[in-house]
């Protein structure tokens, strides 16, 4: 594929940014400063970058506020105040996005019954089932299977090996990375009599007796509902619900490996980042943010704005905007403190043997004197 071109205007446009200097030079990529040729706009946007800039080729880039392009040896540059929020626009200029060619390829193969929305793009080895809606625009790239009667909002994009099962219902705007599966059963069984683990629920750890009994699959009734402008990283899972469905709300962003369990619910905007594993029947809030690996329990309430640190297990309810970390999870502060209490115990316990034989040899000296 021929690398896109774009003027320095056209960027700063994209991203309503300030641009200066030969606004009508033209580039092809992004590149890091000191790695950055001719054709190729730098990422400059901190002070601590600028010397990147002297050992690359550079002739534009994008700078912080306040800097001065000609004094960094620049002929055009554009100017930012929030880095990040830059870098999100810039790389969306620049993504050339997959090639997957108009219309649908000879060799997938597409129920009749299926409406497949206007201008949509279809890789080969994509199968449809029976009643499935897709909408316009839509871009479907090879072995992604689409189950009957699933409804696909407008403008998706399932990368390879994407798996959407029967009755499941997306929004607009859906992005799915290779290996995503939306809708398996969930993992719901049950025992003729009280397993060992309902025992252990109720009573905190003791078992009364140990029985063989077969374990009875509950089928998964319900569905997956995911909202607008949602995004599900590579090999991630979302079981449909037992009865009601399981919901991903509008604008969340699942991480690589996420497993959602049957019947959860999560909010709007949140960020659920890598190995994350929520427990069936959870509700997540609006705008909660679960650090890689953190843990959820299952038929418990995280409230809105909560944030909770990397590797987080959470086994109780959490009020809205609380800040958590650790395992079991707690307040922050409350963690940190825990922490430094824990890493101080080896000072303490030597400092408690020391006292304890001082003690000691106190003792043996008192009962010298006396005999």
């Amino acid at each position: 594929m021929t690398p896109k071109s774009l003027t320095i205007a056209e960027i700063a446009a994209s991203i309503g940014a300030r641009a200066e200097g030969k606004t009508e030079l033209r580039v092809i990529r992004a590149a890091e400063p000191h790695a950055a040729g001719p054709e190729d706009l730098a990422l400059a946007m901190d002070p601590k970058y600028a010397g990147g800039l002297e050992k690359g080729q550079a002739r534009a880039a994008v700078i912080w506020d306040g800097a001065d392009h000609r004094t960094l040896g620049l002929e055009a540059a554009i100017y930012i105040s929030r880095p990040r929020l830059a870098m999100a626009g810039i790389a969306r200029a620049f993504d050339p996005g997959p090639e997957i060619a108009p219309g649908i390829h000879p060799m997938s193969v597409i129920d009749p019954t299926a409406e497949i929305g206007e201008g949509a793009a279809i890789g080969p080895f994509v199968t449809i089932g029976a009643g499935v809606k897709i909408g316009k625009g839509a871009r479907i790239a090879s072995h992604v299977s689409i189950a009957e009667y699933a409804q696909i909002g407008a403008d998706a994009l399932l990368l390879q090996g994407v798996r959407i099962c029967h009755r499941v219902t997306i929004g607009e705007r859906f992005i799915a990375h290779p290996g995503v599966v939306i809708g398996a059963d969930g993992f719901s069984y049950v025992t003729p009599e009280k397993s060992g683990v309902e025992q252990i629920r109720d009573t905190l750890g003791e078992r009364k007796d140990f029985r063989e009994q077969t374990w009875s699959r509950i089928a998964s009734l319900g569905g997956v509902e995911i909202g607008d402008d949602v995004e599900i990283g590579a090999n991630a899972c979302v079981d449909r619900g037992t009865v009601r469905a399981t919901r991903i709300g509008s604008g969340s962003k699942l991480d690589n490996m996420v497993h959602v369990g049957h019947n959860v619910q999560v909010g709007r905007d949140c960020l659920l980042c890598g190995q994350v594993g929520i427990a069936g029947s959870s509700l997540i809030g609006d705008r909660t943010v679960l650090g890689g690996q953190c843990g959820v329990s299952d038929n418990i309430s995280v409230g809105s704005d909560v944030i909770a640190g990397g590797a987080s297990k959470i086994f109780t309810n959490v009020p809205a905007g609380r800040v958590i970390l650790g395992s079991p999870a707690v307040k922050m502060d409350t963690q940190i403190e825990i922490n430094k209490a824990v890493r101080r115990l080896p000072r303490f316990m030597a400092k408690m043997e020391a006292f304890q034989k001082s003690l000691s040899a106190g003792k043996t000296g008192e009962g010298s004197e006396t005999a």
